[in-house]
């Protein structure tokens, strides 16, 4: 299987791009950064340091790259079986015009075999957004054809993979926690469905999505966003907190009622599945920095993401959300120079108020409620 995969950074190599270079794929790294793309093309190997209870270090090898804006990427996709992306949510967009291109390409040298999708982003229904973008470089007398040829495939990733300095020296070792879920929509395939080992397949993947958005997602971020205004510099040192630690897993139970009550999880399962993810939060050797989990608040802050969507379903099914509201209003006090959004958030709220940043950057303003009791919880936070 000839596998194109965009995004050679931590997590492309640390997650995606291992299982599957891990499944003998013909793999192919994809990305803009030309000095890791040598560097990959080099060596065609590195190391990948998993970290739980112990310290494991296992080798990725005979994989290739090739940067992204190369024509030979366009060759490397009309011949593929697969492409997989970890480029970010605000990269889909930028990747489509170079996959119209090669799959253009596969009808021009009368290439017929399937081709799938997957863009594994820490986003909901990620690769339906990128086919739009791709079908918009594409002529009308096209979209038949890709319909019939290219699979789109949704999924839903889990795996921290924070950044490391590289051990030995070298650049392209990555650091990975132990865990890892990768979950596709077995629905969305065109032709075989690939065997990959780590790869998951369901016929019900939003509620997959949910439960990480919901879950890992809202708790990460509140750790980060607790964190900083405690001054604490990783999730690490955040989580064993015992306040910000309380916040937390009662913002993920929270949540978690949303997700029973949508889904029908088993409420001992889901539980367990919370404690799992606390326990994650607390691995000593992720050295996740607060300020990293925490940047672009203002998308995080979206009613579609993992603040907000939560929060809207504890309204949905009349629950409790006085945690999911703490970290909310927690969220509205990142601060980081270094983020652009955050600079713009924060110079929104000095110039218009908090009350005008819930409703404008949260999507709340036909919830006045909970606007107040936002905009009350930041008040404290102050003090």
């Amino acid at each position: 299987m000839k596998v194109i995969h965009f995004g050679a950074g931590n997590i492309g190599r640390g997650f995606i791009g291992k299982l599957l270079a891990d499944a003998n794929s013909e793999m192919i790294f994809a990305d803009v950064n030309q000095q890791l793309i040598d560097q990959l093309a080099h060596q065609q190997s590195y190391q990948v340091h998993v970290v739980g209870e112990e310290h494991i270090v296992e080798k990725v090898q005979r994989v290739n790259a090739v940067n992204s804006m190369d024509p030979k990427t366009v060759e490397h996709i009309a011949i593929a079986d697969m492409v997989t992306t970890a480029v970010g949510p605000q990269i889909l967009e930028k990747i489509a015009a170079t996959l119209a291109k090669g799959i253009q390409k596969r009808r021009e040298i009368g290439n017929s075999k399937p081709l799938n999708i997957i863009a594994c982003e820490n986003m909901v229904r990620g690769t339906s957004q990128l086919k739009q973008h791709v079908l918009a470089h594409l002529c009308d007398s096209m979209h038949q054809w890709v319909e019939e040829n290219v699979g789109f495939v949704d999924s839903a990733v889990d795996r921290i993979v924070p950044p490391m300095e590289a051990a030995n020296d070298d650049p392209l070792d990555v650091t990975v926690e132990t865990f890892s879920e990768w979950i596709v929509d077995q629905t969305q395939f065109v032709g075989d469905i690939p065997e990959i080992k780590g790869m998951e397949l369901t016929e019900n993947l939003l509620a997959f999505v949910e439960r990480k958005l919901f879950t890992l997602n809202t708790g990460h971020a509140i750790t980060a966003y607790l964190g900083q205004l405690k001054g604490y510099q990783t999730v690490y040192d955040a989580i064993n907190d015992p306040q910000i630690a309380e916040i937390v897993k009662g913002a993920m139970q929270e949540s978690g009622q949303v997700l029973i009550q949508r889904y029908r999880f088993d409420p001992i399962k889901h539980q367990q599945y919370i404690d799992k993810i606390l326990k994650r939060f607390a691995n000593p050797y992720l050295h996740d920095n607060v300020e990293r989990v925490g940047r672009q608040p203002m998308r995080k802050l979206s009613p579609e993401d993992r603040l907000i969507k939560p929060l809207l379903g504890t309204l949905e099914y009349q629950l409790a959300n006085h945690y999911l509201v703490i970290g909310i209003a927690a969220a509205l006090h990142f601060r980081s120079e270094a983020d652009p959004q955050a600079v713009e958030m924060a110079k929104y709220i000095s110039e218009n108020g908090v009350d005008e940043a819930v409703k404008r950057f949260c999507g709340l303003v036909d919830h006045p409620q909970l606007v107040q009791a936002i905009c009350h919880e930041y008040q404290h936070m102050n003090k």
